[in-house]
């Protein structure tokens, strides 16, 4: 039989999922079609974006996960935006926040281990705009999209 897991894995990280309309009737005590129509308001308006799994990152290759502040030069400060968007196209970035305090973004990062982490930093973190960094490895996660693990 074809391994396809590495496909299906990188199609339910992009948001290849639908919910379980049944369970969740179930759970709300109410019909299935009233559920359906709910949600197709809900994707409608904007407020439901994607859906995705939630995975035990370790099986998936990408268990070393490491939160990286960074800095903008003067140049590029008057749109943290746009760097956002850059490093958005990196696939082992998870997420791009502009944030408030010290710092102008945060972004949360996963690769397999420390070394595949380095090269990524090297390649990524040292592009235009980006004055410095701070790492913060996750030691453990305890929860995470809101599943405890």
């Amino acid at each position: 039989m074809k391994n396809i897991r590495p496909e299906i894995i990188s199609l339910l990280k992009e948001g290849c999922c639908a919910p379980r309309l049944s369970e969740l009737a179930v759970k709300t005590g109410s019909k299935s079609n009233t559920i359906h129509y709910n949600i197709k308001r809900l994707e409608a308006d904007g407020t439901i974006k994607a859906y995705k799994a939630v995975f035990d990152y370790r099986k998936v290759g990408e268990g070393f996960c490491t939160f990286v502040l960074v800095n903008l030069d003067r140049g590029e400060y008057k749109s943290p935006e746009e760097i956002g968007r850059k490093l958005a196209e990196y696939p082992e970035i998870e997420s791009v926040d502009i944030v408030t305090g010290g710092w102008e973004l945060l972004l949360k990062v996963r690769t397999e281990n420390i070394d595949e982490f380095y090269e990524f930093s090297k390649k990524v973190l040292s592009m235009t705009g980006i004055e410095r960094t701070q790492s913060l490895s996750s030691l453990r996660q305890i929860k995470t999209e809101f599943v405890r693990l």
